[in-house]
């Protein structure tokens, strides 16, 4: 970049940084970046290109179309006749963030030649004429004026707003138009607000197709002369503090370094997750990780890789020519099995190391890079029924859980969860559901008191009742503003049902009807981002992630109320309404909804045990073990507020009567009881309770079991068996238990190099049969045992354990269990796979979640306020 004062460059964590001294008059020498989308300074290139600096997706330069007409200075360029400014494309980018956001800025730091400009003489303009535009900053004689289009205004944004007469002066100015997302338009002049009203409608009908044009038309014909010093574009509306802050910062101040810094370091993060690290993951571990070191020579961690081996560093932070890793991948002795890395491969590798070798994430794990093929892919997310029924419930107060569930094809797993986005799928059968429902929730509503809402008039008398209403319940029930066409084609339902003589009430019924089985109502749909690299979401499209993340239902009144008026944008009033919420019962049973999927408690219901073998079960019984684990679950975790990783070892548990006597404890009472279990080495924590225990099926398997502790407890990797490998299993007999079995696999030549890293785990869970209940033998006499070694995956030295109640306090105090917990619970609110892109950020989550205290509430707080939520990535973003 090339910025008018002199710079220096800095190394900042292997990233070289460019760092900008402040101006000597300014009081905040930088300027603020949050929202940035378009940047532009004039240094003297003498060319006739203006390069965007934003750093914001792909840059949108500018071409200069009459190079005779403008002078170059230094830091300024002076337009001397007339000519104009146009993007090289269309303006695409600027256009879908600030339709995202409903709210933009437009900054100016400019010098008019004379006050008698008029047209408004354009200054900055989205538009494809003279009138049809998007957005135009522009001088009539002595004030500015902004055209701002919206649903409400015409194509050519009148009525206009104007910063107050006198304003436009010849001398430089710092000239800002701020548009919120309620509506609320803002005029600063050198750091003063001088005008601000409303501008009602939304963005929602802003032509993408218009080009950014600075000192002219796009037609031409609209000519401003002056002194063009930045032009700066944001996707949100700056507060008074930001513009203060710009306008000391002066027309010369750059990015805020630590903005730019943030960025580098982001991209050469995403660089090693997605590129490095799955290289690295998939070619050398083999070799070099934690458990083989041959050579000496760990590449799994970021210390380890960095300390080298037996030969020493073989990384060198800067330069690759240096690095012994280099010089093996370049010579072809690394990877010594296989062919060797391709030139793009070897490309990563070697830009990475003069990069700097930035290290994003402290273990590379090979479950990350084992995840299937969509894994980090965003998905257009439809309601779960459970989501749906709250949805409905929420919006209109009509509980239809009980149709819903007959009506609704179920909700298969994927991933593990039944909410993963790319598994909901829409069928015939779903359609029909939808549309049949819609009409027994309106029928169920009290038509005219829900209308009382969002109407004062019960009458379709006029088209701007009828789209007034149509507006107001639509962002309601939409959870964000409707466009223009949608307005449009709910209003025609409504005056079609007046103009046929229809009530009032038939016409808002059918109305509802129709909203109720819209696509924007059974997804949650959000606008595409544009320009690639990250991009933040709109408010309501935050609100809306909110509220399903934290409440499994839609956004209340008070939620969308923040997003309407852009107070989400700010990360201290976001948190404070994820704090709010967390209070609501409604975040209590979506955590709730997140340890069913986990643990697949609803499997529970369809359990058919052999009757002869376990001649004590009863579809009962198996309702009270998936009641005993959500008590429990809610105890530790909401009522207690203790760590997430102490829901393996807390020492009680709730029962009923009939399931304390499976469990061979004293009864004490109807209905679910707590039962201390501090003096039951065998019992305490998830492991030990049936509707775990069951999923080792009616053998108890240890494979199942200890699959399940390696997949979902310790995030360890194992593929399918080989093909053509008999896996029934083996019964026990006199002399041979299921351990014995298990070891017998282990020590097989064939078998012994999968079975040995999951099978032990189970090891300690051999006394509790296939239904949970604990035995010190087995029914021919066998002794059992609850001895094992617990292997971490990316750890050397397996733990040794005697009792289960040992086994519990080994996982409930390692922190690959509570990394484990961290992606379990950030997949579910997502609601897709976890991937290489996503690796850095889940990191963040887990480490920030720790710092606070490990519970659930520091855990989803976290990952709300992460990256992953508050941002979307463009398709196109690697």
């Amino acid at each position: 970049m090339q910025w008018r004062r002199p710079s220096f460059v800095m190394l900042v964590c292997g990233v070289f940084v460019l760092m900008h001294p402040p101006p000597s008059h300014a009081a905040d020498a930088f300027r603020v970046s949050n929202g940035l989308t378009a940047f532009y300074t004039f240094e003297a290139e003498r060319g006739d290109t203006i390069k965007d600096r934003s750093g914001n997706g792909k840059p949108l330069d500018l071409k200069i179309e009459k190079a005779s007409a403008v002078a170059w200075g230094e830091g300024v360029l002076e337009v001397r006749s007339a000519t104009k400014i146009e993007s090289i494309g269309s303006a695409g980018k600027l256009v879908g963030q600030a339709k995202r956001a409903n709210a933009l800025t437009v900054e100016a730091w400019i010098k008019p030649r004379n006050t008698s400009q008029k047209g408004p003489a354009r200054i900055v303009s989205l538009s494809n004429n003279s009138v049809q535009r998007n957005l135009t900053l522009g001088q009539e004689a002595d004030h500015y004026q902004v055209r701002l289009r919206t649903t409400a205004t015409s194509d050519n944004g009148l009525p206009e707003t104007n910063s107050g007469t006198g304003k436009a002066e010849t001398k430089l100015a710092h000239v800002v138009f701020t548009r919120a997302s309620d509506g609320s338009v803002r005029f600063y002049v050198d750091g003063r607000q001088t005008a601000s009203k409303k501008v009602s409608g939304t963005l929602a009908n802003w032509d993408g197709d218009f080009p950014l044009v600075l000192v002219n038309e796009r037609s031409l014909g609209r000519p401003w002369l002056g002194e063009l010093h930045l032009v700066a574009i944001y996707s949100r509306a700056l507060s008074g503090s930001d513009v203060s802050q710009n306008f000391r910062a002066g027309p010369n101040a750059g990015v805020d370094p630590h903005e730019t810094q943030r960025l580098a370091m982001a991209r050469a993060e995403q660089t090693f997750a997605t590129k490095v690290a799955p290289l690295l993951a998939r070619r050398c571990l083999e070799c070099h990780d934690s458990t083989l070191k041959k050579g000496d020579l760990d590449l799994s961690h970021k210390l380890a890789a960095l300390a080298g081996g037996e030969s020493g560093r073989v990384i060198v932070p800067g330069s690759a020519e240096s690095s012994l890793l280099w010089d093996q991948i370049e010579s072809g002795d690394m990877p010594p099995q296989g062919p060797g890395l391709s030139a793009a491969e070897r490309a990563s590798v070697k830009g990475w190391i003069d990069g700097g070798a930035v290290w994003s994430i402290d273990r590379i794990d090979p479950a990350v890079y084992a995840s299937n093929p969509g894994a980090s892919d965003s998905w257009v997310q439809r309601l779960t029924t459970s989501e749906y029924i709250e949805t409905v419930r929420s919006a209109v107060g009509v509980d239809i859980s009980k149709e819903a569930k007959q009506m609704l094809p179920p909700d298969l797993r994927a991933d593990g969860f039944s909410n993963t986005a790319y598994n909901l799928n829409v069928d015939l059968k779903h359609i029909e559901a939808y549309s049949q429902l819609a009409e027994k929730i309106v029928q169920q509503m009290d038509i005219l008191e829900f209308s009382k809402r969002f109407s004062k008039s019960q009458s379709l008398n006029t088209d701007a009742t009828a789209r007034d209403l149509v507006a107001k319940t639509g962002e309601w029930l939409f959870r964000g503003p409707l466009d223009e066409r949608e307005v449009s084609n709910y209003s025609g339902v409504l005056t079609a049902v007046a103009s046929a003589g229809g009530s009032f009430e038939q016409g808002v019924g059918l109305m509802l009807e129709a909203m109720l089985q819209s696509p924007r109502f059974i997804y949650r749909i959000e606008q595409q981002p544009s320009g690639g690299g990250s991009q933040r979401v709109s408010d309501f499209e935050l609100a809306s992630r909110m509220s399903y993340i934290l409440w499994g239902g839609p956004p209340d009144s008070e939620l969308l109320k923040a997003a309407r008026e852009g107070r989400l944008a700010d990360e201290g009033r976001c948190r404070k309404e994820v704090e709010r919420m967390l209070q609501d019962r409604r975040a209590v049973e979506r955590s709730k909804q997140f340890a069913t999927d986990w643990l697949n408690l609803n499997r529970l219901a369809h359990l058919q045990p052999n009757q002869k073998r376990y001649p004590q079960w009863t579809a009962e019984l198996g309702r009270d073990m998936r009641d005993e684990t959500l008590a429990y679950f809610e105890e530790v975790v909401w009522k207690q507020g203790r760590p997430l990783n102490e829901l393996f070892d807390a020492q009680f548990t709730y029962a009923t009567p009939r399931l304390a006597k499976h469990y061979g404890l004293k009864p004490q009472g109807d209905g679910l009881r707590r039962y201390d279990l501090s003096d039951q080495p065998a019992r305490g924590g998830l492991l030990t309770q049936g509707s775990v225990l069951t999923i080792g099926g009616d053998d108890a398997s240890m494979v199942t079991r200890g699959l399940f502790v390696m997949r979902d407890l310790l995030r360890g990797v194992m593929g399918a068996p080989p093909p053509g490998v008999d896996t029934t299993p083996v019964p026990p007999k006199p002399g041979v238990t299921h351990r014995d079995v298990a070891e017998d696999r282990i020590r097989s030549e064939s078998c012994g190099g999968c079975h040995i890293k999951f099978e032990p785990l189970a090891f300690g869970l051999e006394p509790f049969d296939g239904l949970g209940a604990f035995h010190r033998q087995d029914e021919f006499g066998n002794a059992l045992r609850s001895d094992g070694q617990l292997v971490i995956p990316g750890k050397a030295k397996p733990q040794k354990y005697e009792t289960p109640a040992e086994l519990m306090k080994l996982l409930s105090s390692s922190d690959r269990v509570r990394q484990t917990l961290t992606w379990k619970v950030t997949q579910f609110a997502l609601g897709r796979p976890l991937g290489a892109r996503d690796a850095t950020e889940v990191q963040r989550i887990h480490q920030a979640a720790s710092t606070a205290g490990g519970r659930y509430t520091d855990l989803i707080t976290a990952v709300v306020m992460s990256d992953l939520v508050q941002e979307a990535r463009s398709p196109d973003e690697p």
